[in-house]
């Protein structure tokens, strides 16, 4: 029987810079988290991957230190590794992702396993290409391409296909952004390429969606009134990204800010393009406060992705019924779920079910979300 070479890299940043409101991880976002006192996230999200395989028909070559090694000897199955390439560093770069990724390859690993975001996707891209297919396991603020799981169990259901030659071997967009104009609050992009990665039904994301209908504008403007019409005098309500929330901030005569998280009280803007302490703050206070978000095109996700500022330790505060999701008809009418993957499964437990879904002035739809 053949056994098969799984490559294993992970970039232990991702992610780290959404709690803090940061768009993207670059050093000032990893050195400002980790002086807070927050801890990795990759490394979490490459455990619960790996913690989650239940094969062992395979051998893993893997990258050295925390971006591999150390994840699969928490795991316990330091027995699969054939080889680790590269060096045990105190701190990585994207050059370690790209080296790896280039070692791996000349060891003849059938597939790419990775733990990060777009731009480790993209790194990985850059030496692949096309050659062997790859599988994103999301930790990253930003997880917009079609090459990863919805979670990192998914991604362990998928790999675990692949090795019983099952699954589709398909073609997913690399999609990025600007991250200078996206820490600009402006949302640009960007197809690099293609990969290929497996696909089997229900564990793989689609790229993030982009399409907007001809009667968006009006249709964000009538939730957005709506929603400022029904306001309530003495409660905060926490922002999310999007076009559709922020849409609101016409009849507050005020600016919000598209990809950053708000805060309005009274009607006012108190707070903008904040991050989890401002907000574990409010919510502490116990004043009553809503969340309101909106999902990710095709994607489905209202929180864990590109909001990550409203952690756990958030979510874990707010009553599930003070959680106001809007989105467009059209965009509500491309998913089957709504979705939520925070890494903490007592409030993704507590956030699943049915929502109410504002979708134009006064009218709802029911969404479940998983």
């Amino acid at each position: 029987m053949v056994v098969m070479r799984v490559g294993f890299i992970v970039n232990p940043y991702a992610g780290l810079g959404g709690v803090i409101g940061s768009k993207g991880t670059d050093e000032k976002a990893v050195a400002r988290a980790l002086s807070l006192g927050y801890q990795l996230i990759a490394p979490r999200r490459a455990l619960e991957f790996l913690r989650s395989m239940r094969s062992r028909e395979f051998r893993i070559v893997t990258a050295a230190g925390l971006m591999g090694e150390e994840e699969i000897a928490e795991a316990g199955l330091s027995e699969l590794v054939e080889k680790v390439v590269g060096e045990r560093k105190v701190s990585t770069t994207r050059e370690d992702t790209i080296a790896s990724a280039t070692e791996m390859l000349r060891a003849g690993v059938d597939i790419i396993v990775f733990v990060g975001g777009d731009g480790t996707l993209k790194d990985v891209y850059s030496v692949v290409g096309a050659s062997v297919p790859v599988l994103g396991v999301p930790s990253g603020v930003k997880v917009y391409s079609g090459a990863f799981a919805y979670t990192p169990r998914d991604a362990a259901g998928i790999l675990e296909a692949y090795l019983r030659g099952s699954g589709s071997v398909v073609e997913a967009e690399v999609v990025d952004v600007d991250e200078e104009l996206f820490r600009s609050d402006k949302l640009s992009l960007r197809v690099y390429g293609y990969v290929k990665t497996v696909r089997v039904e229900g564990l793989l994301q689609p790229s993030k969606g982009t399409v907007v209908a001809p009667d968006d504008e009006e249709n964000k403007r009538a939730i957005a009134r709506y929603l400022y019409e029904t306001m309530e005098d003495g409660a905060y309500y926490i922002l999310g990204p999007g076009s559709t929330v922020k849409a609101i901030g016409e009849f507050l005569q005020d600016d919000l800010t598209q990809l950053g998280v708000d805060v309005v009280l009274n009607k006012r803007v108190v707070l903008k393009d904040t991050w989890e302490r401002p907000l574990l703050d409010i919510v502490g206070r116990g004043t009553k406060t809503y969340v309101v978000v909106t999902p990710i095109g095709r994607q489905g996700f209202i929180f864990g992705r590109g909001n990550q500022q409203i952690s756990p330790n958030i979510l874990r505060l707010i009553p599930r019924e003070n959680i106001i999701v809007v989105a467009t008809l059209s965009k509500i009418r491309e998913l089957d779920y709504l979705r939520v993957y925070t890494g903490d499964e007592e409030v993704d437990s507590k956030l699943r079910g049915y929502y109410r879904v504002l979708v134009d002035y006064g009218q709802y739809m029911v969404k479940k979300a998983v």
